[in-house]
């Protein structure tokens, strides 16, 4: 499932349409790492990921970088010395869309156990 996330690209997306139901937020939430959780909201997807040290942290977060620029849908990120924490909503709609998923499953990608 996740690979059908990876292979896809994200939409332009400037509003005009819903955020994805609670249902769709589920079944999508189901095809990324089980460390993603949902807010209180039910409006923002997050996980926090750890390193061994600074440098592997700012690898990360340049690699998270590339996909932002890639797929032009961009996380907020929270980066300390060994921690990136990256936090996804559509911005535009008010909540989480397809996009979100889909740069979540290709972060997940980018560390070969899956985190």
């Amino acid at each position: 499932m996740a690979d059908d996330l990876r292979a896809k690209h994200c939409k332009v997306c400037e509003g005009g349409v819903a955020p994805l139901d609670a249902d769709a937020v589920r079944a999508m939430l189901a095809q990324v790492h089980s460390d993603w959780s949902l807010d209180e909201a039910g409006g923002e997807i997050s996980r926090t990921f750890r390193f061994k040290d600074y440098y592997r942290t700012m690898a990360f977060v340049n690699a998270v970088a590339w996909i932002a620029h890639r797929e032009d849908h961009h996380p907020d990120l929270e980066v300390g010395y060994n921690r990136c924490r990256v936090r996804y909503s559509t911005h535009a709609i008010g909540g989480l869309s397809e996009n979100d998923f889909i740069c979540a499953a290709k972060i997940d990608a980018l560390l070969a156990d899956g985190g």
